[in-house]
């Protein structure tokens, strides 16, 4: 597609001497083909004496506007570039021969934004006769583009009101499209018109990749349970997904269920917001989320990260001790949690973190190196200018300079100017932007 699309000015050439839309346009589905067809078929250069596009030059692109006042039978390809034309007039007679060729509705979709009135109020009159359900499902990447061009709005509007009032069916093409804005264009309508059952919102959820559409299918998912009561198929849906807003909506459903109980192995989710909504209804149940992640914490034995962040979410200053030990845990995971949850729980223990600036793990000394700013002028500037060199690995070089950064302006300037041309990109960069302020 990226071929056709560079070389736009040739495919206007070979429709104007007869080729077909089909034959020099292979991907027509894809909105830019058209959006690039519209614009080259004006862009003209300057040749012997006259602003003219390419194809244009051709003999029958300057026979082209003669022969459509003739009335003589035009190929689509002409007609196409009629229907671009620079001309306004042409365009909107143009338009007059376009009825009964679908390979030319997208061009008839494009032209409702014209802007030229004419050619606008042709082309709407048109499309509104030629325009059906499945034709709107099959352009609606192009619709949705020109939708938010001024003027649009008519093809977005239009589109919208036949697939609202369609068979369910009709838009399962989009759920699956390859464009997130499709996707999203689908469920929200999906959902706004009640085409999709609880167990297919909540698949949806569990299925796309894209968050907006996980959280508008969870959101639907539970609000339809709310009103039906929760469904087996549709809570296992929920909590098995990848997506942390579908998990966080099965585990509120499990309250409405009456099944607080099985809220508790979501306690240590890796989502926070997982995590969060666990501890509302283990609550809700009567249960003590920080009695279950103090247990978890200081006890022996494998521990998931989440429980580690999950205690200092709830947990108290007290809990720093727990936290604590769990910086010299062997998983670098657990380690990093650990050190971000004393951050949180504002316990710093400057020399702890000092020692965790050698971690082996990137994460550890990241979180350590934030939980220091706040007493970065209390450690040797020396001994951190010395942890800049080219030798040292990559996370403890910007802990380094992050916390040189927090001292003076003579000491950040030093660090800056140590590293204005280091190899590494983001370091030169931020170096030169210290400088500079």
């Amino acid at each position: 597609m990226d071929g056709v699309v560079e070389d736009i000015a040739a495919v206007a050439v070979r429709l104007a001497e007869g080729a077909g839309l089909r034959e020099v346009l292979p991907d027509a589905a894809d909105p830019a083909v058209w959006i690039a067809l519209d614009a080259e078929a004006r862009h003209g250069a300057w040749l012997d004496g006259s602003w003219l596009p390419a194809w244009e030059r051709t003999e029958q692109g300057r026979t082209l506007n003669d022969d459509l006042h003739r009335g003589e039978e035009l190929t689509d390809g002409r007609l196409a570039l009629a229907l671009c034309h620079r001309d306004g007039r042409i365009r909107e007679r143009a338009l007059g021969r376009a009825a009964g060729r679908p390979d030319l509705l997208p061009l008839v979709v494009l032209r409702c934004a014209d802007w030229a009135e004419p050619v606008r109020e042709t082309a709407r009159r048109l499309l509104a006769e030629l325009l059906d359900a499945d034709a709107a499902v099959r352009l609606l990447p192009l619709i949705l583009r020109i939708g938010r061009r001024g003027r649009g709005d008519f093809v977005a509007d239009l589109a919208a009101g036949l697939l609202r009032g369609a068979a369910p069916g009709t838009l399962a093409p989009l759920y699956t499209h390859t464009h997130r804005t499709v996707r999203r264009w689908a469920y929200r309508l999906a959902v706004e018109a009640g085409h999709l059952s609880p167990a297919e919102l909540a698949r949806a959820a569990a299925r796309d990749t894209d968050m907006v559409v996980q959280s508008l299918c969870a959101d639907a998912t539970l609000a339809a349970v709310a009103e039906g009561g929760a469904d087996d198929d549709v809570l296992e849906t929920l909590l098995g997904a990848r997506g942390a807003h579908a998990r966080a909506a099965g585990v509120t459903a499990l309250r409405r269920a009456g099944r607080t109980g099985r809220a508790v192995e979501f306690l240590g989710d890796r989502a926070g917001v997982v995590r969060a909504c666990a501890r509302y209804v283990v609550r809700q149940g009567g249960g003590d989320p920080l009695a279950w992640y103090r247990e978890r914490c200081s006890a022996a034995g494998d521990l998931a990260p989440g429980v580690v962040s999950g205690l200092a979410e709830c947990g108290e200053r007290a809990d720093a001790d727990l936290l604590r030990a769990l910086t010299s845990h062997p998983v670098a995971a657990v380690r990093t949690r650990a050190v971000a949850g004393l951050r949180a729980l504002d316990v710093t223990d400057v020399e702890r973190m000092r020692e965790l600036l050698d971690d082996p793990a990137p994460g550890v000394v990241r979180e350590a190196a934030l939980a220091l700013v706040p007493s970065a002028r209390s450690l040797d500037d020396q001994w951190l200018m010395a942890r800049l060199g080219p030798e040292r690995p990559r996370a403890e070089r910007v802990a380094a300079f992050r916390l040189l950064s927090a001292h003076d302006g003579v000491v950040r300037l030093r660090a800056a100017f140590a590293l204005i041309d280091d190899p590494d990109d983001q370091l030169r960069h931020w170096a030169r932007q210290a400088v500079r302020r």
